[in-house]
């Protein structure tokens, strides 16, 4: 442990990982809040695999790979809300469709991309210790951004993950509020998946939140829970990793979801109890 202690202070690197790890637990903190309690777990999927094909784009035309990723993800956010809430259908099929059409077009252009240099398997598991100062920024201006609209939209979002037809007789702009929410999770999406790859943002928005939820009675609970699980499990998956010599972002996924196989037996043994 004195030599884990040892090298966080003299590798800059390993200190942005662990800085990395608590600016994302801000963002996933909240937003995974929401995944969960809208219930959207496999819509945040659908979009984090859709964003590959704007990856793919953005190298065969030679621009930030952040641009092509966020045109996908507004995109995808806005097909799948217009789908649900304009033509009241189902948006199953179409996050399928996004999730395996958007990998596809972007493994085709970085195929056609010159020299053929392009691996986006890389943003599925990403690699946290090699964050940059500028992707540093990058979360913090996020976390500030969706605190912000967290706190000014906060009764508007409850209402609409809790009960939408009551939100319609209270006046509120529903489809404006879910398009946000969407919004949000997109951004959180794209900013993360640079630093810490596809698979590890999907687990960051669900695992902690999910865990929250079962020892939670409200919103604001869940999502202080949520944000303390996060930096949790980031920081034993980096102790993890460096003890056993493995991946950080698997190590961080693996600690998240043994996290949340105790947590599950441990509520549903208190659940019992309570019942006897």
């Amino acid at each position: 442990m004195g030599e884990l202690f040892s090298i966080l202070s003299n590798f800059l690197f390993v200190q942005n990982a662990i800085i990395a790890g608590l600016l994302s637990s801000i963002a996933c903190g909240i937003s995974g809040t929401f995944v969960v309690v809208k219930r959207i777990s496999y819509l945040s999927g659908g979009i984090a695999h859709a964003i590959v094909g704007g990856l793919g784009i953005a190298y065969f035309l030679g621009v930030n790979p952040l641009y092509g990723a966020l045109a996908f993800a507004f995109v995808s956010a806005l097909l799948i809300g217009t789908v649900k809430l304009k033509m009241k259908q189902n948006e199953d099929t179409l996050i399928s469709a996004l999730w395996s059409v958007g990998m596809s077009i972007g493994l085709i252009f970085a195929y056609l991309t010159p020299g053929y240099n392009v691996n986006l398997l890389s943003y599925l598991f990403g690699n946290i210790l090699l964050v940059s100062n500028e992707s540093l920024w990058l979360m913090f201006s996020l976390d500030i951004l969706i605190t912000a609209i967290i706190f000014i939209f906060y009764k508007q979002f409850i209402y609409v993950c809790f009960d939408e037809e009551y939100s319609y007789l209270r006046g509120i702009k529903v489809e404006f509020i879910y398009i946000l929410l969407l919004i949000i999770i997109s951004l959180t999406i794209v900013v993360l998946v640079q630093s810490v790859g596809l698979i590890l943002v999907i687990a960051l928005l669900t695992l902690p939140s999910s865990i929250a939820r079962m020892f939670s009675t409200t919103i604001w609970k869940m999502i202080v829970i949520s944000i303390i699980l996060i930096q949790v499990f980031t920081f034993s998956g980096f102790v993890f990793s460096f003890t056993a010599d493995l991946p950080s972002g698997p190590s961080i996924i693996l600690a998240a979801g043994v996290g949340y196989l105790i947590s599950f037996f441990v509520n549903n043994f208190l659940r019992k109890k309570k019942l006897t």
